[in-house]
């Protein structure tokens, strides 16, 4: 338990340290004075690999003894899903609105457009209500 107390405190010092670095970093070991970072991107890595002296410093001040910092890109493991596009459900108000609307229009060359889209959002939201 003192191990894990130890790399709580020390994530936690590297996050006050540097707020919007460690957003998405971890502290994935610290033995021998050697501090492993974990980065979830080649970027970030990139960008914390310029402020290592500084956050080595800092650390220091603080009563860490860090002779050294790796850095070591990995991929999160709290990977997220894909988020879904939300699927509009329209009232049957509005699918007559729409339909009104469809028929309303002129039969004109500069119409054709919106009536087959009008026509392709009634068919593909009434696949959806099952009408």
């Amino acid at each position: 338990m003192p191990a894990v107390t130890r790399m709580a405190a020390l994530q936690k010092d590297c996050a006050a340290l540097m707020p919007e670095m460690f957003k998405a970093c971890e502290v994935l070991q610290f033995e021998s004075e050697q501090l492993v970072l974990s980065v979830p991107n080649a970027a970030l890595a990139a960008r914390l690999k310029q402020k290592l002296p500084n956050l080595q410093e800092s650390l220091a001040k603080r009563g860490w003894q860090v002779s050294a910092i790796r850095l070591k890109v990995q991929v999160s493991r709290n990977i997220e899903k894909a988020i879904r596009a939300k699927q509009l459900i329209l009232t049957d108000g509005a699918l007559t609105a729409m339909a009104s609307l469809g028929m309303a229009l002129e039969d004109e060359p500069r119409n054709a457009g919106l009536k087959a889209a009008i026509d392709s959002l009634l068919r593909r939201h009434r696949g959806v209500a099952g009408d």
